[in-house]
């Protein structure tokens, strides 16, 4: 994974208002988004609110250190809404494997 590739697509989705950052925010958030990327040390809230979103048809990536990508402390779970960034953030999340 291109840590440093992936925290500054995360920067732009911020800084241009593609970010929906928190639980609460993305369960009340009814527009279309298309990636999900939750942290792999979240609690049991957020694996009950990833489990909503897998019936949307949006991508859900699990990272490692979330907070530290998106520059949050203590960020577990965002959504992006930008198709094209979504796709590049993903590619790049799955190159680890």
């Amino acid at each position: 994974m291109q840590t440093d590739k992936i925290k500054g697509l995360l920067n732009i989705c911020r800084k241009a208002n593609y970010l929906i950052i928190g639980g609460e925010k993305l369960e009340k958030y009814n527009k279309k988004f298309y990636l999900v990327l939750y942290d792999s040390s979240c609690g049991k809230n957020t694996l009950k609110l990833i489990e909503k979103l897998k019936n949307q048809s949006c991508q859900i990536v699990e990272v490692e250190a979330l907070g530290d990508l998106v520059s949050i402390k203590n960020c577990k779970i965002c959504a992006i809404k930008n198709k094209q960034l979504s796709e590049n953030i993903q590619k790049l999340c799955e190159e680890k494997e």
